[in-house]
């Protein structure tokens, strides 16, 4: 299917005003370049409406941790979503990712606690990852105050997000707490360089998230010597997935990480687990945010909300 017109319009919009070049900056250029670009797109009006928005801030293994807590407009106790941001474990925060946690509060019906966890260089993984186990573990503990239900504890993500939420739904398995679904938005789940997906090839440039800046992310995040097949970074090299929670995972057809993304579907069902799994066609790496620009976008945010909404039903 050829790129949707009004992505592929996007991105003309983007290269010029210097987007893709993320690898050609420091860390610090690239989150001030991504958080004004987040803020020119964003219309105050068009944001999804929830019962309440609350900042606050829990505990950590390295202190405090800012989290946002939506809350959606229904009564009794709903499922609650520990909502991991994407940006390579490099870029984005809490705020940049307001409407998509908004979304899903909204569509899904579902408490989202969306978590501002340590980012690279500043904090190499594991960092990131502690902080988004231990977020979820806090999320357990507090589900009551938060008007979630016990039995419906989820984690989710976009990206780099949606790694570290495989990687928290695997060692979940040992620690706890038991989870009901894990939400992949466009994961990363494989630091192998030599792997072989196509997908990194085809769409190694032109599609906003480039090869280039996946090593430029990689380089950053993980530190020197690091086992590139230890599955809190790299979940698709698990020993077993086995006993993980059902998935509901999406993809993109013009993504440099679409690949991964569907062997990792294809490697949880083989364990046994439940997954729903679907490639958008036409879209783009990031297409979770891109709803209020492109109409096939918001339908294929709408249907991912969907599928997640029929599989905790």
């Amino acid at each position: 299917m050829p790129l949707d017109p009004q992505i592929a319009a996007l991105l003309q919009v983007m290269a010029g005003n210097g987007a893709g070049r993320l690898a050609e900056g420091t860390p610090e250029q690239a989150r001030a370049f991504f958080d004004t670009g987040v803020l020119l797109m964003r219309d105050p009006a068009t944001l999804a409406q929830v019962r309440s928005v609350e900042d606050s801030t829990i505990p950590g293994p390295a202190g405090d941790i800012p989290v946002r807590i939506y809350r959606p407009d229904l009564d009794g106790p709903v499922p609650t979503m520990a909502f991991f941001h994407g940006g390579g474990f490099v870029i984005g925060n809490i705020e940049s990712h307001d409407d998509q946690a908004r979304l899903i509060c909204r569509d899904v019906g579902i408490v989202v606690v969306s978590v501002d966890y340590r980012l690279a260089p500043e904090h190499k993984f594991p960092a990131g990852f502690e902080d988004c186990m231990a977020a979820t573990q806090w999320v357990a503990d507090n589900v009551a105050s938060l008007g979630g239900d016990p039995q419906q504890i989820l984690v989710g993500g976009d990206s780099a997000g949606g790694n570290l939420s495989a990687a928290v739904a695997l060692a979940t398995r040992e620690t706890g707490p038991t989870l009901a679904a894990q939400f992949l938005i466009y994961p990363g789940v494989d630091f192998d360089e030599d792997a072989d997906y196509p997908s990194r090839v085809e769409n190694a440039a032109g599609y906003l998230l480039t090869a280039e800046d996946m090593l430029w992310f990689r380089g950053h995040y993980l530190p020197d010597g690091i086992d590139l097949r230890d599955p809190r970074c790299a979940p698709i090299h698990a020993e077993s997935l086995a006993g993980a929670p059902p998935a509901v995972i999406g993809t993109a057809e013009f993504d440099p990480l679409r690949d991964e993304g569907e062997a990792y579907a294809k490697a949880l069902a083989d364990a046994g687990v439940e997954v729903r799994l679907q490639r958008y066609d036409g879209m783009i790496h990031g297409y979770f945010a891109f709803g209020t620009l492109s109409a096939a976008a918001a339908a294929a945010v709408s249907d991912m909300n969907r599928s997640l909404k029929e599989l905790l039903a």
